[in-house]
């Protein structure tokens, strides 16, 4: 998986991107796009289809791999630094590029004809049966169903244009709620409600900095701030409040099998590059935020969440914590790589985490490597060595 009122420092090549920068994460994570254009793919519709594809970025393209052995599918030529995440069905994923949203078909191993044109392309969320995607440097909301992304077309969309452009995000909740940021380019301040009409029918302006957002059980969004998470529940707007002064929760991950969300926690605003120990579990239920410590950092893209609701979190000690969000104790540590250590660059390579149904899968980027983990059993299913180092980790994810 963009983010706070106060930019995240970046440097050398980092900084003279960051202006031409899509901003996402997802997942939220921090900010985002390529500096390049993306190249066009010549369609291989003799192409064997690859089975629950994984899809990881690399410095000039993208790989594509068996979900289940890693074997390596095909590599796709993309210039430029390039996100990917899930598009909400088996075979799609959406690739943030420098134009746009792209839409490619990972179980083909194809571009497809469905894009999504504007500067800095943002969060991808995925809720409800929906995707909607968030482009930072237009303000544009578009929100789809990715059952239409069959055929290779362009999908129906229901768009929304935000006041002012900024590094935003948006989700649609089941009963067509669209819950979606408010900001400029230099202050993000909360969020608005739109009914399926897009009517606005609420508003919060309490949450300073607002990044990321995650959804709980029963249709409960999280939205983060730099004093605590703004929750939408029961078409209420509610502030749960940190225990610092200054505590930036950018990065959620939420479940539907858990009405607590999992968040990142940080709690220096002037820090060059913070690397937190602490992990944040928000109770939708009671308003309330506790903290964990872990005893090791980890970084925007090493949270997600089990089959089961479990909070996990990649460590820079290598270990994939499994972690009881009602009790906030670990269940399970799995080894999963070595030692690491997060680069002050937000866009440069770390081991990052993606979790689909029972598996997880990690990528170890010094050693060019990708691993499979059975998050029931913590035994290792799998493993594969790249012809380079990946950066982002993603693939399809079907019912959402």
């Amino acid at each position: 998986m963009n983010r706070s009122t106060r930019a995240r420092t970046l440097t050398g090549t980092a900084l003279a991107l960051a202006t031409a920068m899509a901003l996402t994460a997802c997942g939220g994570n921090d900010d985002a796009s390529s500096d390049a254009e993306p190249k066009k793919q010549t369609k291989s519709s003799e192409a064997a289809a690859v089975k629950n594809p994984v899809v990881a970025s690399y410095d000039g393209g993208l790989y594509v791999l068996d979900g289940e052995t890693l074997k390596l599918a095909k590599t796709i030529e993309l210039p430029g630094f390039n996100r990917v995440n899930p598009a909400g069905d088996e075979d799609h994923v959406i690739v943030s590029t420098d134009t746009g949203f792209r839409v490619f078909d990972a179980a083909r191993q194809e571009f497809t004809d469905a894009e999504f044109k504007g500067a800095k392309p943002g969060h991808v969320v995925r809720h409800g049966g929906k995707t909607v995607l968030f482009t930072d440097g237009t303000g544009e909301v578009n929100a789809f169903d990715p059952a239409d992304l069959a055929g290779g077309k362009q999908p129906k969309t229901r768009s929304y244009t935000s006041a002012e452009p900024h590094h935003g995000v948006a989700i649609e909740l089941a009963d067509g709620e669209l819950v979606t940021t408010l900001g400029t380019e230099e202050k993000r301040t909360g969020a608005l409600v739109l009914d399926k009409n897009n009517k606005e029918i609420a508003r919060a302006e309490n949450c300073p900095g607002v990044h990321g957002e995650a959804a709980a059980q029963g249709d409960v969004v999280g939205l983060g701030c730099e004093d605590g998470v703004l929750l939408y529940k029961d078409g209420k707007f509610t502030k749960v409040d940190a225990p610092d002064d200054y505590a930036r929760t950018g990065n959620q991950a939420g479940s539907d099998a858990s009405p607590i969300l999992l968040g990142d926690y940080k709690t220096d605003p002037d820090a060059e590059l913070e690397r937190p120990t602490r992990i944040s579990l928000i109770d939708t239920r009671t308003a309330k935020m506790k903290l964990v410590d872990l005893g090791t950092s980890y970084s925007f893209r090493s949270l997600a969440r089990g089959p089961h609701g479990e909070a996990l979190v990649l460590g820079t000690n290598g270990v994939l914590h499994v972690i009881d969000p009602e009790t906030g104790k670990a269940e399970k540590k799995i080894d999963a790589v070595g030692d690491w250590t997060e680069p002050l660059d937000w866009q440069q390579p770390r081991p990052t985490l993606f979790v689909r149904d029972h598996t997880a899968y990690v990528s170890d980027p010094g050693k060019r490597q990708l691993h499979s983990f059975d998050l029931d059993s913590g035994k290792k299913l799998t493993s594969v060595t790249l012809p380079k180092g990946t950066n982002e980790l993603s693939g399809t994810v079907a019912g959402h």
